[in-house]
């Protein structure tokens, strides 16, 4: 669906410009929880209001107005990774009617709807990345209107429309997962195009981090 899949951390609101650079807020990360250990500078990401209420997403601070600073890290694609992705606490109970009837609905395991997400957004409804990608699987915008999705941060909405993209790729690859996996990553032509998952890092530590994930999801729900 996109390449790399990001997950929100933290969210400043500012009002007004930033005069200088002594300025602006010194921010910094520290993801222990994750089993990230340490301090490290993370990717800032603006998002910028605009007076016809468009938005606009750079990596340099408007000269005026509303903005917010969005702080990002990808969780399931970062190849240097230290999450232990084999010990990892599991999401079992959350989002778990909503993963019920995308399942029945669109024909999908249930351990591997919240794989996905765990990798996705690790369980964030509001996850955004700088693409444009949002909510728990993380939908671009264009398949989020394709697939009729209104609201891709209303976990319900959210969980229905990435199933059925999901299912969709199953679909497309003949029921080959790591096809179907790196094609919800990366994008179904870049599949076709190298005839197998995609020579990028990030995409094939994210298909590894599914499977790993989807595994343990089955031996607990």
């Amino acid at each position: 669906m996109k390449a790399p899949c990001l997950w929100i951390l933290t969210l400043l609101v500012c009002q007004g410009a930033v005069a200088s650079t002594a300025e602006k807020p010194v921010i910094v990360a520290r993801f222990s929880e994750q089993g990230i250990t340490g301090n490290q500078d993370k990717l800032k990401v603006y998002r910028h209001y605009k007076a016809d209420g468009s938005v606009v997403f750079s990596d340099q601070p408007p000269g005026d107005g509303q903005f917010e600073i969005l702080l990002f890290d990808c969780f399931a694609c970062q190849p240097d990774s230290k999450v232990d992705w084999r010990s990892l606490a599991l999401e079992t109970h959350r989002f778990s009617h909503a993963i019920e009837q995308a399942s029945n609905t669109h024909k999908l395991d249930k351990a591997l709807i919240r794989a996905v997400i765990h990798a996705e957004s690790n369980f964030n409804p509001l996850a955004l990345s700088r693409r444009g990608a949002m909510g728990l699987m993380q939908l671009m915008p264009p398949t989020a209107k394709e697939l009729g999705v209104s609201n891709a941060f209303e976990a319900d909405a959210n969980i229905q429309g990435g199933s059925a993209y999901l299912s969709k790729m199953l679909t497309r690859f003949n029921g080959d997962l790591d096809f179907a996996l790196a094609a919800y990553n990366a994008g179904p032509s870049n599949v076709e195009k190298y005839q197998g998952i995609p020579p990028f890092a990030e995409t094939r530590a994210y298909v590894e981090r599914v499977k790993i994930l989807l595994k343990r999801y089955r031996n607990e729900i």
